[in-house]
């Protein structure tokens, strides 16, 4: 983009049989012809491994991302940490007060080593939610790896709203400083 004189600018996409615009016009396209960007040397590369990719790479990568993750939460054993250990949430460091995922990794913690109630005592949402996460997961990498064609959860924005809507109000809530808003504090 080139500016043409002063509030106007020009555009030109640079070949023969290529678009251009100024300002306050609109673009001229030739019939059939679009516009496409040559691709950089990593974008390349990526898009050949993505071609020669067995099916099953992207959600075995996927897995092993969520893994990671399991793994620091069982390594890292967050419920005897000191409230300062690094790292730390930058809300909480800041301000005192609980972020909306504050407890998550306690509350995985837990689940992996099978204590529900524990669990659900540092963030009850995370735990509701885990189910359907993870068969939503099951489902995309069953179908993206095996071709399984299971029943997918069918989720409405609506549900989606009211649940964040909830994640919110929990959020306020566990950070009131008055009973009984005080035994949500993690």
């Amino acid at each position: 983009m080139t500016a043409g004189g002063p509030g106007e600018a020009i555009m030109t996409a640079g070949g023969p049989g290529e678009a251009s615009m100024t300002a306050g016009s609109s673009p001229i396209w030739p019939a059939g012809a679009s516009y496409q960007v040559e691709p950089d040397r990593f974008t390349r590369l990526v898009l050949r491994l993505h071609a020669r990719a067995p099916r099953w790479a992207v959600p075995l990568a996927a897995l092993g991302c969520v893994g990671v993750g399991m793994a620091y939460a069982l390594v890292s054993d967050p419920t005897h940490s000191d409230p300062d250990a690094r790292p730390t949430c930058l809300l909480k460091l800041t301000t005192g007060l609980d972020c909306p995922g504050c407890g998550g990794t306690r509350a995985l913690w837990y689940v992996l080593h099978g204590d529900l109630p524990a669990a659900a005592r540092h963030h009850f949402l995370f735990v509701f939610s885990l189910p359907f996460l993870a068969y939503l997961f099951v489902t995309w990498a069953g179908n993206r790896a095996f071709g399984w064609r299971l029943p997918e959860l069918q989720i409405s924005p609506k549900v989606i709203g009211g649940f964040l809507a909830i994640w919110f109000a929990f959020s306020v809530a566990r950070n009131l400083p008055w009973a009984p808003f005080t035994s949500l504090y993690v």
